[in-house]
């Protein structure tokens, strides 16, 4: 029996179990592959299931499973699954929204889509479009613009800033000033000496 390593003394945390498909450790399973497809893995994936259950899981997501392997696991427990490319049979169902809402529309995320995923929408070439014209209209100066720029200053305070930036920029200017009379105004290789002679 799995020990129960979220339980501490009279804290506990709530731990969703997960079988069949674990991406966390596809480098162990070999892959995006299914599970669960010959009866000894199938038995084995319902027992880590049971074991879950019995180790306190208040619930097992089921992923890339059989449908007729989800449906026994569902049968055997006491607590609720939720599938994701594991069947109809299933206590509930899950899928990736970033999928099933086609967020990603790049042909190349098209090939690695799931074969189990629906793709309800189309929302990543709304997305593309979107930003290609929010690109387009700050490159062309038409955003923010007017429409976009709401918050304003009442003209007696507009007048005040604009009197102390005159200001700031004056002193500015009379700072600069009195740099450029301490170098003076000669040729910068009139005064140094380049060659290591002093004429």
């Amino acid at each position: 029996m799995l020990e129960c390593p979220w339980t501490h003394e009279n804290t506990t945390v709530a731990v969703l179990g997960h079988v069949g498909l674990t991406p966390q450790a596809i480098s162990v399973i070999g892959g995006f592959r299914a599970q669960g497809r010959t009866a000894t893995r199938a038995r084995s994936i319902l027992d880590e299931a049971l074991r879950l259950q019995d180790a306190g899981a208040f619930a097992i997501v089921l992923e890339c499973i059989p449908a007729n392997v989800a449906a026994a696991i569902t049968d055997a427990l006491e607590i609720p699954t939720i599938g994701i490319g594991a069947g109809g049979d299933t206590s509930g169902q899950v899928l990736v929204f970033h999928d099933l809402l086609g967020m990603l529309s790049h042909p190349h995320h098209e090939e690695f889509v799931p074969k189990f995923c629906k793709k309800y929408a189309s929302v990543g070439i709304q997305i593309n479009d979107g930003l290609a014209q929010f690109k387009k209209e700050v490159e062309g100066g038409v955003f923010p613009g007017k429409d976009y720029s709401p918050y304003l200053m009442s003209e007696e305070e507009e007048a005040k800033f604009d009197d102390v930036i005159s200001e700031h920029a004056e002193k500015t200017r009379s700072k600069l000033d009195a740099s450029d009379s301490k170098l003076g105004t000669a040729d910068e290789s009139d005064q140094l000496s380049l060659y290591g002679n002093n004429k």
